[in-house]
């Protein structure tokens, strides 16, 4: 029972860290990072959060299939109205979140899309993933296409040569 409870009081505690806010999304970074100026903030305002959207990793911008993405992402999102579940902060100070624009759960689109690969172990998205892959949407076209983290290691590893 105790390990039960323990396990309630982990999600209830995860739960209570989530917060979802409006406003809009001003600056589309890359194919996974957005800047987004929440509503409270003020229409004058130049203040924003720097969004890491969670569950997803897409190719970088410099990597193939990288300015789709990004294009993407814009498509939906740019200076668009929409709500941010943040979830966390990383490393790195970026705030950590689900988007939402129109009823549209973004970070899920992207997959379903095949502009980004699920990083998270949400059956959903590993679902989405799976289709994507199946009918070779966006990146899947590519036999060859790189994951952005085996991607990333290998220029890292280069670099340090």
């Amino acid at each position: 029972m105790r390990p039960l409870l323990g396990l309630i009081l982990l999600f209830a505690a995860a739960l209570a860290q989530a917060e979802t806010i409006a406003g809009r999304v001003v600056v589309v970074i890359d194919g996974d990072t957005v800047l987004f100026r929440p509503d409270s903030y003020g229409a004058a305002s130049r203040a924003f959060l720097k969004v890491r959207l969670v569950d997803i990793d897409a190719p970088e911008a410099d990597q193939a299939h990288g300015d789709v993405a990004t294009d993407a992402l814009e498509s939906l999102t740019l200076k668009r109205h929409g709500s941010l579940e943040i979830v966390a902060t990383d490393v790195y100070g970026r705030k950590l979140g689900r988007l939402a624009v129109d009823a549209l759960a973004v970070n899920a689109e992207l997959v379903r899309a095949g502009h980004a690969w699920a990083s998270s172990r949400d059956r959903r998205v590993r679902a989405l993933e799976r289709e994507a892959r199946r009918a070779r949407r966006g990146l899947w076209q590519d036999q060859d296409a790189v994951a952005p983290w085996a991607w990333r290691r290998a220029r890292a590893a280069s670099a340090s040569r």
